[in-house]
């Protein structure tokens, strides 16, 4: 790993605990560390000793280890720090225990402030809001990062401030704060928000109110998108923060930086170099979401009728998919792969993390 310069301006990146949140973050800190900036780079123990072999030997990312223990958590397991090995049911207790990490990440901050070398900025999770409170306890320029783009991101904050569906018995009803968005239907909420009732008892929907009305005490929030394409989301969080809102994206890990799938880059782009310019639907579900093998097929059906195209799935496990003629399947969490830049992949992909 390369050697850090003295007297570079430093920037602490801050992601939560899940795949999906570490590999943009990662892939923004390689993008600000080529443009002369040192990067710092926090995370848990076991995702530190994960990323030093992701950091490019060209690299002088700084990694930073802040302690955690998911045992002192009621009902998570000992010894967890990411949301790839927890179901379903238990991501949202991980990131309410995320909250148990600010003490020791103001430790972190008070030693560099301290040390004589204050970062010129942090750039912290979305789940993250409190950051911002101890980023201007030191004098510190301080940003959220949302791996996704703002509508989708703009839907989910709505949800939790307004809890619309709580105010109605009709199974469609619109975001008061984000008409824009359109008619919801109860169907498309995630379960966690779904059992959510918004009241003060509601350990979810008080951390979610709290850590999205903290946003406002950033100095900005930045985004995996383009304002070309998601304008509309992008306002959203201008209007209901107050604070400036950048579109950074598209953001991914490229070449030897990527992680890998049981699909080597070389083996995908032969397969895509033999389909139609723009002819390829890249379908992603993200390190925490799936469906099943009948509801992939009948989509996958669908999209044939439809739109006449292939198709790339990235699934989490193989046995979850079988593979069908002319179809290629990549197996993980799969950043930057080759397939997304090719001729023949449209220029808009669908995946659980937004629009690439």
């Amino acid at each position: 790993m390369a050697q850090s310069k003295e007297n570079t301006p430093t920037i602490v990146m801050f992601p939560f605990m899940a795949q999906g949140h570490i590999i943009p973050f990662l892939a923004l800190s390689l993008q600000i560390e080529q443009r002369g900036f040192d990067i710092i780079f926090v995370n848990t123990p076991l995702n530190i000793k994960k990323l030093r072999q992701s950091i490019p030997p060209s690299s002088a990312i700084r990694l930073r280890e802040i302690p955690y223990d998911s045992s002192g958590h009621p009902g998570l397991p000992p010894a967890i720090e990411n949301t790839d090995v927890l179901p379903p049911h238990l991501i949202f207790p991980f990131i309410e225990s995320s909250l148990s990490l600010k003490p020791a990440f103001r430790h972190l901050v008070s030693d560099l402030v301290c040390g004589g070398a204050p970062p010129l900025a942090i750039v912290a999770d979305m789940f993250f809001g409190w950051s911002a409170e101890i980023a201007r306890e030191f004098g510190v320029f301080h940003a959220i990062f949302s791996s996704a783009g703002g509508f989708g991101i703009g839907c989910y904050c709505s949800l939790w401030l307004n809890m619309p569906h709580r105010k109605t018995n009709s199974p469609e009803f619109f975001l008061p704060d984000f008409l824009e968005a359109g008619l919801i239907h109860l169907t498309q909420l995630a379960p966690s928000i779904s059992a959510a009732d918004g009241s003060d008892t509601d350990t979810k929907s008080v951390f979610m109110r709290k850590n999205i009305l903290e946003w406002s005490d950033s100095d900005g929030v930045l985004f995996n998108s383009v304002e070309e394409l998601d304008n509309i989301g992008l306002d959203y969080f201008r209007r209901i923060t107050g604070r400036n809102v950048w579109p950074v994206g598209p953001i991914f890990l490229t070449g030897d930086n990527r992680k890998s799938s049981r699909i080597s880059p070389e083996k995908c782009t032969e397969w895509l170099d033999t389909k139609p310019t723009k002819s390829v639907l890249f379908v992603s579900f993200g390190s925490n979401n799936t469906i099943s093998a009948s509801q992939m097929m009948q989509l996958d059906m669908m999209g044939d009728a439809m739109y006449g195209k292939s198709d790339v799935w990235v699934v989490m496990q193989e046995k979850e998919l079988v593979m069908a003629m002319a179809r290629i399947v990549m197996v993980g969490m799969v950043e930057g792969h080759p397939v997304a830049g090719h001729p023949c992949d449209p220029a808009m992909s669908c995946q659980r993390r937004g629009w690439e």
